[in-house]
């Protein structure tokens, strides 16, 4: 008699640890993909972070108005009044397609 309760009691505890490991909403595969997620989510901010420190350092820089002016002219081709722009192109800077 004493048996078959201890067989009863390991297939309660058994069906137990399975259901609480993968069948349940706060399983163990529940909690594996979250933490996961979070980690590639703490990456992306991370990168995120990195690049307003960039774009802060820009703004920075394009707040002197000389900075603005050759960010304008490099850039956007912009020139003054009674200003002229070449634009000198080196043939290594070129896209040439050669066909043999």
């Amino acid at each position: 008699m004493l048996n078959q309760f201890k067989n009863i009691y390991i297939i309660v505890l058994t069906a137990f640890v399975i259901w609480m490991l993968f069948i349940d909403t706060n399983s163990w595969l529940t909690h594996h993909e979250l933490n996961s997620q979070i980690e590639l989510l703490e990456q992306q901010k991370a990168n995120l972070q990195r690049e307003i420190a960039k774009d802060h350092k820009v703004i920075r820089k394009l707040s002197n108005i000389e900075e603005l002016e050759k960010f304008a002219r490099e850039r956007y081709f912009m020139k003054k009044e009674n200003e002229e722009i070449y634009i000198v192109e080196y043939a290594d800077s070129l896209k040439i397609t050669t066909n043999e």
